[in-house]
């Protein structure tokens, strides 16, 4: 079991990557993606796979949900640490009119927890942005 310093640095690196998220700010992507991460998940029945830097030419590249004024909602389900320096987070979150699960895998390197790799799932489309 991770000590407390461990588990409270784990949930800011979660709301790191919330606030990325909801605000596309991809100056602090480095500060939540390892560069060698990997994201993969189905979208329309095709699997995904999206290397960090193609991610986050993604997120740069249209909108923010902030920008649109979109709803925001996140939420943590599940932490599990597997050492001091891995762990695995589950979290819900809505990104503009699309409502994800994430498995986010976080290694803590040089003190700063990282995403490695990311599993996502849509469990929900909004019909209407702000719904």
């Amino acid at each position: 079991m991770a000590d407390h310093a461990t588990c409270h640095s784990l949930l800011d690196a979660v709301e790191r990557y919330f606030d990325l998220m909801f605000d596309c700010d991809v100056s602090r992507f480095e500060g939540v993606f390892a560069s060698s991460a990997q994201l993969h998940g189905l979208r329309d029945g095709n699997l995904r796979l999206l290397p960090a830097h193609e991610y986050r030419n993604a997120l740069a590249s249209g909108p923010s949900p902030k920008s649109k004024n979109a709803p925001r909602h996140q939420e943590i389900l599940l932490v599990d640490f597997a050492s001091p320096a891995q762990a695995v987070v589950k979290v819900r979150v809505r990104i503009d009119t699309l409502l994800y699960i994430d498995y986010l895998s976080y290694h803590r390197t040089n003190g700063a927890w990282l995403i490695t790799a990311k599993s996502f799932h849509v469990e929900h489309r909004y019909d209407v942005p702000g719904n």
